[in-house]
């Protein structure tokens, strides 16, 4: 747990960089903050294949039939790990956009007629639930890892 909270530093740390940057230099920042996407996904999928590939080391004959059996749980595990963070991260994202059209149409509507604001959050309230479907998925899916 102590790894990926260290690992959070660079990170908040690199997004305020970015962020500065695209403050002063628009252009540049979106150039920039490109590049650090397609680096973070570079990383992302290179630290999945070395996580993917990972065997047992070195061990006893005993321990290394046992680690045998809790690395084979353990990708079963992992692969629904890796299900419900895509169930949880593609229901997100759907959400976001979802809210961000029918939001926008919603403050269009209700400042032409104030009165439709109660259908209005509804139809908002709606595109949001996408994200907490996508939630309750992965929760099934770690459940059954």
């Amino acid at each position: 747990m102590g790894g990926w909270l260290i690992g959070l530093l660079p990170v908040i740390a690199g997004a305020g960089a970015v962020a500065w940057l695209a403050a002063r230099r628009w252009r540049r920042g979106v150039i920039v903050v490109a590049g650090a996407g397609v680096l973070l996904l570079v990383g992302a999928v290179a630290l999945l294949a070395v996580a993917a590939t990972a065997g047992p080391a070195g061990a006893a004959a005993g321990a290394a039939v046992a680690k045998t059996a809790a690395s084979t749980a353990s990708s079963g595990n992992s692969a629904a790990f890796i299900g419900a963070a895509i169930a949880v991260a593609a229901s997100t994202i759907g959400a976001g956009i979802a809210v961000a059209y029918t939001g926008a149409a919603a403050l269009a509507a209700m400042s032409e007629r104030p009165e439709v604001f109660g259908r209005a959050m509804v139809v908002v309230g709606l595109a949001e639930g996408i994200a907490i479907y996508g939630l309750i998925i992965g929760i099934i899916l770690i459940g059954k890892g």
